[in-house]
């Protein structure tokens, strides 16, 4: 399923005009020196094609082998094109990679069938014979290092012509139309398109472009011994004929190279539509910041899509187009798919924007109200660094969203574990308290919390709304609440304070109250005491709030539940917000 949408995808970009997929037999590439010879195939020159520190891109042949990558045969040769190793015999099985340079040209070429190829062979077959030829190549004073060291593509010219030898028409035509495929197989059948075909690949491309990927991998492979049934081995287990291959691969390489790509963790997830449409740009921007080098990013039309997303006046297409989201993760050998989700624009919309509204949550107008899936888990995250999100969180979470089910327990866990460990923290350039309950946790807990509540709600549970709610009386928020005030009277007894009740006691309050509270209530009457004398207009204020906080509390509880442990931190935000903003700036 996945190979047969990606190969849709391909198609449909292939079909238009205006697309730089590449057409088939070629694949994009870059190409850093240019040997130029004559008719009769004697060298003239080498040209370097880099330019700010970069090869010219060019597509290139690819006959249906690891293009992007050899293995350690050294008679895997490319069409006219590859390393120094290969075009000049140079290094480790030298001798054996320039003979498979010569058979690859001799097997799709005849002599005499174009002059620029003879001229290439001829050249080839004089170095093999005499690697002197070779040495003013080699020993270029400002490329043959480089060279030497087989770095860069190298590629060859006819002295006069404007292109390189296999962008010759005539060499172009007997590459897009092949006279044979690569490995015959009467009656096989390709699994993806249904249809026989004679050139089953035994190799599948490599993938490149992965975030984190230390080396290329491949999406389908196979290993030559684990898998081999009634004799066959490799890639023949499961016939895919070389079009359909070839057509797999560019699709995914211009995806995971395109804006249709989002780094997840560790993770690089793909997404594209059926056929064009408008959503496959907008989906971007559900789960991420417009890049900082994006040149589109400040024009009208971008910065309005961006803002109606994350202030919920997104209008969700009435599409019935299938749309498509695949997260995939490097590893040693191979890609391993860690999600694919297929549903349609609309489904895949209303999911996408449904995220966006479980997630809105009041917060202070000087912090950016977006919340891409980075920022979220970072939130989470010890430091607030990628490399200490939990495993498989975002995939997890990728995959709820797309399902429109709960979010995992995970989340909710780690944000809870998260404010706790940070119950004292302190800023580091101003020494004062960080919030430990800071915007992106309070909108996480709030989305796990009441996409649980739509699956399963035996207690008829009233959902969290944006901001406080007075009548809500769940005792987890209540206390929640209630923690907060006796922190701010904490605050307003003694103005400067460096440490709050929030540094020793946030931890107990939200999961034993009943060790905490009886102790903090003393406390509070204390602070209330002072504020009577010096601000007796304020004493009055807070204790009617207490009082109203405390009005459905028969008793404190000793353990509050996961869940409710997630409402009292909502409760501890939701009140905070509303004691620190302006009486004059509230709804």
């Amino acid at each position: 399923m996945i190979l047969q949408a990606l190969k849709e995808y391909y198609d449909r970009k292939a079909a238009d005009p205006k697309s730089d997929i590449a057409p088939e037999g070629w694949i994009p590439q870059r190409i850093d020196y240019e040997i130029v010879l004559d008719h009769r195939g004697t060298f003239k020159q080498i040209n370097n094609k880099r330019e700010n520190n970069e090869g010219h891109s060019a597509l290139v042949p690819n006959i249906g082998k690891q293009a992007l990558k050899h293995n350690n045969s050294g008679k895997d040769a490319n069409l006219l094109w590859d390393k120094p190793g290969f075009a000049l015999g140079i290094g480790k099985k030298g001798d054996i990679k320039l003979i498979s340079f010569i058979e690859t040209i001799d097997s799709w070429f005849k002599s005499g069938e174009d002059v620029a190829v003879d001229a290439v062979r001829a050249y080839l077959l004089s170095g093999k014979t005499n690697r002197n030829v070779f040495d003013p190549i080699i020993n270029h004073p400002d490329m043959g290092e480089a060279i030497r060291s087989d770095r860069g593509n190298i590629t060859f010219k006819l002295i006069g012509d404007d292109g390189f030898v296999f962008e010759r028409s005539s060499v172009k035509n007997k590459i897009s139309n092949p006279a044979k495929g690569i490995n015959n197989i009467a009656g096989a059948i390709c699994l993806v398109t249904g249809s026989r075909v004679g050139d089953i690949v035994d190799c599948h491309p490599i993938t490149g472009g992965l975030f984190g990927a230390k080396k290329s991998p491949n999406l389908v492979s196979f290993n030559e011994d684990a898998f081999c049934s009634f004799g066959k081995k490799k890639s023949f287990n499961s016939p895919v004929g070389k079009k359909a291959v070839d057509a797999y691969t560019k699709a995914l390489s211009r995806l995971i190279n395109s804006k249709q790509k989002l780094k997840i963790c560790d993770a690089t997830a793909v997404y594209w539509s059926g056929k064009e449409s408008s959503f496959e740009h907008a989906a971007f921007f559900f789960f991420s910041a417009p890049p900082k080098d994006d040149p589109d990013r400040n024009t009208e039309a971008i910065k309005a899509l961006y803002e109606s997303i994350w202030s919920g006046a997104y209008a969700v297409p009435n599409d019935s187009t299938p749309f498509y989201v695949l997260g995939l993760s490097p590893n040693a050998a191979r890609i391993a798919v860690r999600f694919w989700h297929v549903g349609t624009v609309r489904e895949m919309g209303s999911r996408f924007k449904q995220h966006v509204e479980d997630l809105a949550i009041i917060h202070s107008a000087k912090v950016d109200s977006a919340l891409p899936m980075r920022r979220l888990l970072c939130s989470i995250a010890a430091q607030g660094k990628d490399d200490n999100i939990p495993p498989n969180l975002a995939g997890e979470m990728v995959r709820s969203i797309l399902d429109g089910t709960p979010y995992p327990t995970t989340l909710l866990q780690a944000a809870i574990r998260r404010i706790r460990a940070e119950q004292a923290k302190k800023n580091k350039n101003t020494g004062k308290q960080d919030p430990n309950v800071p915007y992106e946790r309070a909108a996480l807990i709030k989305a796990c919390l009441n996409r649980a509540l739509r699956f399963n709600n035996p207690q008829k549970e009233k959902e969290i709304t944006m901001c406080l709610d007075p009548e809500n009386k769940n005792i987890g928020y209540r206390l929640g609440r209630l923690f907060s005030v006796l922190e701010k009277i904490q605050t307003e007894a003694n103005p400067g304070i460096n440490a709050t009740i929030r540094d020793r006691f946030y931890g107990a309050a939200s999961s034993t109250p009943v060790t905490v509270f009886g102790n903090l209530m003393r406390l509070s009457n204390h602070h209330l005491s002072k504020l009577e004398k010096e601000k007796p207009g304020l004493f009055v204020v807070r204790q009617q709030l207490i009082g109203e906080i405390m009005c459905p509390i028969v008793d404190f509880p000793a353990h509050l539940t996961l869940a409710d442990q997630g409402r009292f931190a909502i409760g501890y935000y939701h009140q905070t917000q509303d004691l620190w903003t302006s009486k004059t700036t509230k709804p």
